[in-house]
């Protein structure tokens, strides 16, 4: 019997402050790279999949961005000394069925 699934890591890349396209509020919006891995035996062994986002901590609202996007926030970020560590942690990913 082989056991395979996969597994969802997220990490939070960088805090900005941006304008919210949703409420429109000047606040902190976390830059936050989701990586969901191919596992084997609960062994995670690749990336499956990568995608990039911010999200509104004044309202929760969640945008998509790309790569290139995110690396450049990334970037502005350490060039004004708001972002943290390069990579973080893995948090604890949202059941992403759950809205």
């Amino acid at each position: 019997m082989i056991i395979f699934g996969t597994k969802g890591y997220l990490y939070q890349l960088a805090i900005l402050t941006l304008i919210c396209g949703q409420c429109g509020n000047p606040s902190a919006h976390t830059l936050r790279k989701r990586v969901t891995k191919f596992t084997l035996f609960f062994v995670p062994l690749f990336p499956i999949s990568t995608r990039y986002a911010t999200q509104c901590t004044f309202c929760g609202a969640e945008q998509k961005v790309t790569k290139e996007q995110a690396e450049q926030l990334q970037a502005q970020a350490a060039a004004a000394g708001q972002g943290g560590p390069a990579y973080g942690q893995p948090q604890q990913q949202p059941n992403p069925y759950q809205q």
